[in-house]
């Protein structure tokens, strides 16, 4: 599990039950964590940008604090997606990308990638991509930009398999 604003509490806690202590530690308002009914209804409907915000904490702060503890990388507030790159990946998607996409925070606002996508790609040079992330592999998304020609590759990181990289290519 990639540690992220979007991260449900109860999810990170069934993931790293052992980051309890320390989120109580840093915000104690989170001490009703260790009522089991709380755990179960807030800790699904709470983000970690949500619970950052409730212990009047800085959302980055926070999340790096987390980070470091299960020894995730940590982000910075505009920091670039690290993707680790094997044998067999196409060589163009070792570049920089003309444009990131976070998929994941897109959804949680309620906002479909496609078409902020389709507007990046009309904009983009012969051969510059874009890079989309989320945790799912969006196969309605990567079917749409095939049938525009585009090219498409798509990967999940080895270390974190709910975080799907979908690169997108102009030709």
């Amino acid at each position: 599990m990639n540690i992220t604003t979007t991260t449900k509490l109860f999810d990170l806690l069934a993931e790293y039950p052992e980051l309890e202590e320390k989120i109580i530690g840093i915000a104690p308002p989170f001490k009703n964590l260790k009522n089991p009914v709380l755990r179960r209804t807030v800790g699904k409907l709470a983000t970690l940008e949500k619970v950052a915000l409730i212990g009047n904490l800085d959302v980055n702060g926070f999340l790096n604090t987390l980070r470091r503890e299960v020894g995730q990388p940590e982000i910075g507030a505009d920091s670039k997606t690290v993707i680790s790159w094997h044998d067999g990946d196409p060589e163009w998607i070792k570049g920089q990308p003309a444009e990131e996409v976070d998929g994941v925070e897109m959804l949680s606002r309620g906002v479909h990638p496609l078409g902020h996508i389709n507007e990046l790609m009309q904009k983009l040079k012969k051969d510059e991509f874009v890079l989309l992330t989320t945790n799912f592999k969006p196969l309605p998304l990567i079917e749409a930009m095939e049938k525009q020609s585009y090219t498409v590759f798509t990967k999940t990181d080895k270390q974190h398999p709910d975080q799907h990289f979908t690169f997108i290519r102009k030709n």
